[in-house]
C-alpha cells in the first residue's frame, strides 16, 4: 500500500489551526456557566411541584388550595412540573456543559461566539415566553401538549425559541467542528467533540416533527383569536404523530450527555481507561440511526394508526436498546480497568475499590445503576403486549423517573460537581453532603419508582390525575402511596442538599488549591478508531433515510385524511 506524501503546496493550503487563548475559554467558561445556573434555577421550581403532586397523590397533603390564586390547579402545577424538569433544566444544561467540553476536546476556539451568545439570549427569552402563560394558568397543557387542548400562543413561541436556540448551540459546535476537520483532515476527531456533536444533529432531526406540530398546527390555532381570523381547526391524531417523532427521542437528547460523560470522563475519575473507543463511537452513531424512527409505540392505544407500523417502530425501539446493551458492557469494563488499577481483586470485590468517595463519581455511578432498571422497564414499554397493561398508569411516571430523573438528573448532578467548582474558581461546598446527596437520591429513587411501577401494574392507577381528590381511590394503594411518600421525603432532602451544595459553592470565596481539569479518559488501546466510525455521510444519510421510511407513508396518510374540525379547548 502506497502512502501519499503531502506536498509542499498542499500543506501550505491547509487552514492555520486556531490556538486557544484565555479569553475564548473564558467566553466558553461564562456561557457554560449562565446555562447551568438557569438549568438548576429551573430544576429547583420544578422539583418543588413534583413534591406536592406526590403528597396529594398519597393524601398526605393537598397544598394546591393554599396556593391560590398563584397556583390554580392541581394540572397548573403538573405542567410546570414537567416542563421545566423536563425541558428546561435538561436543555439550558446539556447546552452548557456541551459548550464547555466540546470546546476543551476539540481544543480550539468557538468558530463564531456570537452564536453561542444569540443562542443563550434565544433560550432565555424563549423560557421567559412560555413561562407567562403557565404562571397565569394559560398553558396548562401538561408536559405533552396535546391537542385539542390548546395554550396561549406565548407558551407555543416561548417553546419554539427556546428550541431555535438549542439549535443555534449546535450550529457553533458545526461551524467550529468544520473548521477544526479543514485543519485537521487525516485525524481522527476527538471522542467528546465527536459525540457531543452526534447527540446534537440527532436532536436537530428529533425536533423536526415538533416543530411542525406548533408552527403549521398549534400556533395557527392558538393566534387566531388574537389576530381576528377563524381559527383553522386541528387534527389531534396528526399532532400526537408529530409530537411523538420528538418526544421519544427527547429521551436520548436528555441521555446521551450522561452517556458523554460515562464513556469518555467517569473512567479517568476512578484510575481507569476507556476500554473500546471504537465501540463508543458505535454506539453514539447507533444512536443517530435509531433514536427517531420509535414514536408510534408510544401510539400503541391508537386506533388511527395501522398496527404494521406499530410493528415497525416496535422493532427500531428494540433495536435502539442494543447501544445501550453494548454500554452496560464496555462502560463497566472501563470502570474495572480503573478499580483494578486502585488494587481491586476477584470477581466482584473490585467493585468496592472504585473511587466511591468521589461525589462525582459515586452519583454517576448510582446514575448507571439506576438506570439498568431504567432500560428493562423501556423494553417493556415498547413491547405491544405488556403496553397495553400499562399504558397510562403509574408505571410511566414510575419508568420515566428512573430515566430522566436518575440517568440525567443524577449524572448532571455527578457533573456539576467538578463542573461547577471549575467555572467558578471556588471548592466544592462540602464532598460529605455531596456524597449524601448522592445516595439519597439513590434510594428515594429506588423506593419512589417502586412504589410508582407497582401502582400501575399490579392496579391499573391512572396517571396524569389527580389521585387525592379522585372517588375512586382504593385503600388498597395505600402501602405503596406511603413507599412512595418515603421515596419523595429522601428525594426532597436530596434535592435540598444540592441547591445548597450549588449556591455555597458559588457564593463562598473559598479559592481552590489546585486548578480542576476536565476529566478525559485515555483509551485502552492507543490504535486510532477505524475511518468508518469517523465519517458522517454513512450515518446521517442513513438516519434521513430512516426517519422518511419509517414516517413518510403514515404521514402521508395522516395528512391526506386529516379533519380539522377540533376547535382548541381550555380544559384548566
Amino acid at each position: 500500500m502506497s502512502v501519499h506524501t503531502l506536498s509542499a503546496a498542499e500543506l501550505k493550503a491547509r487552514p492555520t489551526p486556531a490556538p486557544l487563548t484565555a479569553q475564548d475559554l473564558k467566553i466558553v467558561d461564562r456561557l457554560a456557566g449562565l446555562n447551568v445556573l438557569i438549568g438548576v434555577l429551573a430544576l429547583s421550581f420544578g422539583a418543588l411541584f413534583g413534591v406536592f403532586q406526590g403528597l396529594e397523590h398519597a393524601k398526605v397533603f393537598n397544598i394546591y388550595p393554599w396556593l391560590q390564586p398563584a397556583i390554580k390547579t392541581y394540572y397548573q402545577g403538573l405542567t410546570l412540573h414537567g416542563a421545566l424538569n423536563a425541558l428546561v433544566w435538561t436543555t439550558f444544561f446539556i447546552c452548557g456543559f456541551f459548550t464547555f467540553a466540546f470546546v476543551r476536546s476539540i481544543n480550539r476556539p468557538l468558530k463564531y461566539p456570537w452564536m453561542s451568545v444569540v443562542a443563550f439570549i434565544l433560550m432565555v427569552v424563549g423560557l421567559l415566553t412560555a413561562a407567562v402563560p403557565m404562571l397565569t394558568n394559560n398553558a396548562s397543557v401538561l408536559y405533552t401538549f396535546y391537542p385539542p387542548m390548546l395554550a396561549d400562543w406565548a407558551f407555543y413561541v416561548g417553546l419554539v425559541l427556546l428550541v431555535v436556540g438549542s439549535w443555534v448551540v449546535g450550529y457553533s459546535m458545526y461551524f467550529t467542528y468544520y473548521a477544526w476537520r479543514q485543519e485537521n483532515p487525516d485525524a481522527r476527531a476527538p471522542f467528546i467533540a465527536l459525540t457531543s456533536t452526534i447527540t446534537m444533529v440527532m436532536w436537530q432531526l428529533a425536533t423536526l416533527g415538533v416543530a411542525a406540530e406548533i408552527l403549521f398546527q398549534l400556533l395557527p390555532n392558538a393566534l387566531a383569536p388574537v389576530l381576528g381570523y377563524p381559527a383553522p381547526g386541528l387534527d389531534a391524531l396528526l399532532n400526537r404523530t408529530l409530537f411523538w417523532w420528538f418526544g421519544h427521542p427527547l429521551v436520548y437528547f436528555w441521555l446521551l450527555p450522561a452517556y458523554v460523560s460515562w464513556y469518555a470522563m467517569l473512567p479517568a475519575q476512578t484510575n481507569g481507561k476507556m476500554f473500546s473507543e471504537p465501540l463508543g463511537r458505535l454506539v453514539f452513531w447507533l444512536f443517530l440511526l435509531f433514536s427517531t424512527p420509535v414514536g408510534f409505540h408510544h401510539q400503541f392505544a391508537d386506533p388511527g394508526i395501522p398496527e404494521i407500523w406499530k410493528y415497525i417502530h416496535m422493532i427500531f425501539t428494540m433495536g435502539v436498546g442494543f447501544p445501550s446493551l453494548i454500554t452496560a458492557f464496555t462502560v463497566v469494563a472501563s470502570l474495572e480497568i480503573g478499580a483494578r488499577a486502585r488494587g481491586g481483586k476477584g470477581y466482584l470485590r473490585w467493585i468496592g475499590r472504585l473511587n466511591w468517595g468521589d461525589p462525582s463519581y459515586a452519583a454517576q455511578n448510582l446514575a448507571m445503576i439506576l438506570f439498568i432498571f431504567g432500560g428493562i422497564g423501556g423494553l417493556i414499554n415498547a413491547s405491544y403486549n405488556v403496553n397495553m397493561a400499562v399504558h397510562n398508569t403509574m408505571w410511566v411516571p414510575g419508568h420515566f423517573h428512573l430515566t430522566v430523573g436518575s440517568a440525567t438528573t443524577l449524572s448532571f448532578f455527578g457533573i456539576s460537581y467538578w463542573l461547577v467548582p471549575k467555572l467558578t474558581g471556588h471548592k466544592l461546598f462540602t464532598k460529605w453532603l455531596a456524597l449524601a446527596q448522592a445516595w439519597t437520591w439513590f434510594f428515594g429513587m429506588v423506593f419512589f419508582s417502586n412504589a410508582y411501577h407497582t401502582l400501575g401494574l399490579i392496579f391499573s392507577v391512572p396517571r396524569r390525575t389527580m389521585l387525592g381528590e379522585a372517588p375512586y381511590y382504593s385503600s388498597q394503594w395505600n402501602p405503596q402511596m406511603m413507599e412512595s411518600v418515603l421515596g419523595l421525603t429522601l428525594l426532597s432532602i436530596s434535592a435540598t442538599l444540592f441547591f445548597a451544595i450549588m449556591l455555597f459553592t458559588w457564593i463562598l470565596p473559598r479559592k481552590l488549591d489546585r486548578p480542576i481539569e476536565m476529566p478525559v479518559a485515555q483509551p485502552l488501546d492507543p490504535k486510532p478508531a477505524p475511518k468508518w466510525l469517523d465519517t458522517w455521510w454513512p450515518w446521517l444519510n442513513g438516519a434521513i433515510a430512516l426517519i422518511i421510511l419509517s414516517y413518510g407513508p403514515m404521514l402521508f396518510q395522516l395528512i391526506r385524511d386529516a379533519e380539522f374540525w377540533s376547535k382548541g379547548i381550555r380544559v384548566w
